[in-house]
């Protein structure tokens, strides 16, 4: 088996992929790892600002 996604949980945003997210996102339907990231840039710029 081939690992294609790591993350480290205790880190606020941490996610390696090997593979192609974008093939499978529509502008109206983000992969939920674009979705997860501007979802946490959100929550760090209102926590940070």
């Amino acid at each position: 088996r081939l690992v294609e996604v790591i993350e480290i949980p205790d880190h606020p945003w941490f996610v390696a992929g090997q593979f192609h997210p974008e093939f499978t996102s529509t502008p109206r339907d983000g992969h939920p790892l674009f979705t997860g990231f501007v979802a946490a840039a959100q929550t760090y710029q209102k926590e940070n600002h």
